[in-house]
Parts: structure tokens; C-alpha cells; sequence
């Protein structure tokens, strides 16, 4: 039986042992800071690109409730910048550019999800609805690379809780600066 050496995070609960190594510590943080890049992305993209590649996904289509089925700020430019960036933000954090690319879909795909399911529920673009708002863009792409990275349960629980963390005290000061932006 091997000793846990002296950086690792450990926890005991019900017989269970819960550890968290500077090895998963390495993946943890690059793997947050991806998350967080790609849901950012499309934000800055939309001032970057200053109008262009707005289109957006649904097309402007509604679902028999009348309802847009994303709505007009879920734009291929967003999609774009977050795929883009979080494949270049990979290969600065030393890992393959792939690992960034399936990162930044899986993040689009929650956001995407999470917009479908505001949208039915009547909430307009950019209204919050907490947990809705973080879990699936950050579960879906710590589920996605758990298996490859050979992550534990426990790491992927703190990617997701980080970034729930992060996102809800970042949140307001991004809303500020988008307003701010916006009065230019």
C-alpha cells in the first residue's frame, strides 16, 4: 500500500478515500482555465468582430411556443471564438490543440443547452438563472476529457464547482464591462 505524498489533498469519507495530487492539480487548473476561456470567448468576440459572422445559430427560427429556439446572442461568431481560442489556449497551456477543441464544444454545447431550456421557460437572453447557467457549460467538458486525461470523479467535481464559484463572482463584473462597452 503505497503513501500519499505529502501535496496531496486527501479526504475520508464513509471509508471513501478522496484524493487530489499536484499531478491533478496540473490538469485541474489548465482544464478551469480552458472552461473559463471558452465561455468568455464568444464574449469577446462579439466586440472583437464588431458585427461580423452575428448570424445567429437558430436562424431566428421559433418552436410552436413562439419562442426563439436560442435566441440572437448565441451567434457563429461565438461559436467560432470559443473553438478557435480554447484550441489555441491548449496548445499555450502545453497540451494538444484537440484536447482544447473538444473543451470549447463541449462548453457550447451546455450553453447551448442551457439557452434552449431558458428560452422555454420564457426568460429572456442574458437573464440569470443560477446553476443553469455554470453546470452544464462546465460539466460537459470536464465529463469530456475525464476518461482521456484519466481525471478522477473528484477532480471533475473541482473543475465544476471552481467554475461555478468563478463564474458567479465574475458574472456581475463582466455584465459591467459589456455594459460599459456597449455606451462606446
Amino acid at each position: 500500500m503505497s503513501e500519499s505524498p505529502a501535496w496531496s489533498i486527501i479526504g475520508v469519507r464513509n471509508g471513501c478515500r478522496l484524493e487530489i495530487s499536484l499531478l491533478s492539480w496540473s490538469l485541474i487548473l489548465p482544464i478551469l482555465l480552458l472552461v473559463l476561456l471558452a465561455n468568455a470567448a464568444p464574449v469577446l468576440a462579439r466586440f472583437v468582430l464588431r458585427g461580423h459572422l452575428r448570424q445567429p445559430l437558430d436562424g431566428g427560427r421559433r418552436l410552436p411556443d413562439h419562442r426563439r429556439v436560442l435566441g440572437p446572442t448565441k451567434t457563429l461568431g461565438g461559436l467560432l471564438a470559443a473553438l478557435l481560442m480554447t484550441a489555441a489556449g491548449a496548445v499555450v497551456l502545453g497540451f494538444d490543440w484537440r484536447l482544447g477543441l473538444v473543451i470549447g464544444a463541449a462548453a457550447m454545447i451546455g450553453d447551448l443547452a442551457s439557452s434552449f431550456v431558458k428560452r422555454r421557460l420564457g426568460r429572456p437572453p442574458h437573464s440569470r438563472m443560477p446553476l443553469l447557467d455554470e453546470l452544464p457549460e462546465a460539466a460537459l467538458p470536464t465529463a469530456a476529457v475525464t476518461l482521456p486525461l484519466e481525471l478522477g470523479w473528484w477532480d471533475g467535481l473541482v473543475v465544476v464547482a471552481a467554475f461555478v464559484l468563478l463564474h458567479t463572482v465574475l458574472n456581475p463584473a463582466a455584465e459591467c464591462l459589456r455594459c460599459r462597452l456597449r455606451q462606446r
